[in-house]
């Protein structure tokens, strides 16, 4: 991609697109369109197409999307498979029909089977059943990627499907509600550690700028706050609220592994896809049937290892529970990343550094 080329980012305020626009305008790319969802609603088709013929972007990274954790996924799985089938069914056929010479399609490494053979391989999409949790929101994701396979066949487009694993980072999604995994330690963690110092102006704050805190996590501050000797400070609106046990808990074993990648890495990885060669895409074509390439570290630990770092780097050293009533997911996610690896491409930010950055940007956004 010439620097000066026009290239739409769609989804550029999320944790994925916005380290994407960090990227681009690091290495110099001038000419970086825009819009939020007040600006460009892209389940509507119309605006999406007139926005296309108005517009005429060169390249596009469709990173827009429903996303979240285990209870969102189980609390509206209506949106999620209809928002999602709505937008990428909008911007894939406008890219189509405007010319647009190369669009990356953000799949997910959560939309493999179940039981799927470990490391990944792209190959295994489709080849068995999916994860229950998760259904609607993979459901969408593979018609998406079937889509820009159909659109490559039938139209000679180069539309590419990525695969992230686990992505976090800056600008993460922190709700108790809708977040995925690590940012919700990271907050969890935070809120127990604050509430250990008696500081509830933090808390309330933390809550103005992260979202509701759900009430059996309120319940345990309180519990933390008493316990070491700030009872005074609780607010009065929570007198009547039961004490219980100080200790964070968590949803369900914490045997399952996952692999994690910083959101920047990532974003390194599709600008490096997005500058490939045209002759290297229709090698990789040809060898695989497919432009789906996984993007991930290729390591990966328990949600238990996850979740003592995550303590570790917040400063927290209390009891953590675990919750076996509560789903794990799907057992295991590790991605193979030899056909990106062999592509010349390797992440550069470990996990420990990656949950150190994110916590620091965690206090400077509540701060």
């Amino acid at each position: 991609m010439k620097r000066d080329a026009k290239i739409y980012i769609a989804g550029h305020t999320g944790l994925v697109g916005s380290a994407l626009v960090r990227k681009l305008t690091s290495e110099g790319y001038t000419n970086l369109l825009t819009r939020t969802h007040a600006e460009l609603d892209l389940e509507r088709q119309a605006d999406v197409e007139a926005f296309f013929e108005a517009e005429k972007p060169e390249y596009v990274l469709l990173v827009a999307a429903k996303v979240g954790g285990i209870l969102a996924n189980n609390k509206y799985p209506a949106e999620f498979i209809y928002e999602n089938l709505a937008i990428q069914t909008n911007v894939i056929h406008a890219a189509s029909n405007t010319g647009v010479k190369r669009l990356l399609f953000l799949g997910s490494s959560c939309i493999y089977p179940r039981d799927c053979f470990q490391p990944m391989r792209e190959e295994y999409l489709l080849t068995g059943p999916l994860e229950t949790t998760n259904e609607p929101y993979a459901v969408a994701k593979i018609a998406g990627i079937k889509m820009c396979e159909a659109y490559n066949r039938q139209y000679g487009t180069q539309f590419l499907a990525v695969m992230p694993t686990n992505l976090y980072g800056p600008n993460d999604n922190f709700n108790l509600e809708t977040s995925h995994v690590l940012p919700a330690l990271i907050r969890k963690f935070h809120l127990t550690k604050v509430a250990a110092q008696g500081d509830w102006q933090q808390i309330k704050k933390d809550e103005s700028i992260y979202g509701t805190i759900p009430s059996d996590i309120i319940a345990n501050l309180i519990s933390i706050s008493k316990a070491h000797g700030h009872g005074s400070s609780v607010p009065s609106a929570y007198s009547l609220v039961p004490s219980l046990i100080p200790k964070v808990t968590l949803w369900g074993t914490g045997t399952p592994r996952r692999e994690f990648l910083h959101a920047d890495d990532h974003a390194d990885a599709c600008l490096f896809l997005m500058n490939l060669e045209e002759k290297v895409l229709r090698l990789l074509l040809i060898a695989h049937r497919s432009l789906i390439i996984n993007i991930g570290c290729g390591k990966d630990q328990t949600i238990r290892e996850l979740a003592e770092s995550v303590a570790k780097v917040v400063g927290y050293d209390g009891d953590i529970e675990w919750d076996t009533s509560k789903p794990d997911g799907v057992p295991r996610k590790l991605l193979d990343v030899s056909k990106l690896s062999d592509l010349g491409w390797n992440p550069q930010i470990s996990l420990e550094d990656g949950i150190k950055e994110t916590y620091d940007w965690y206090l400077r956004n509540s701060a």
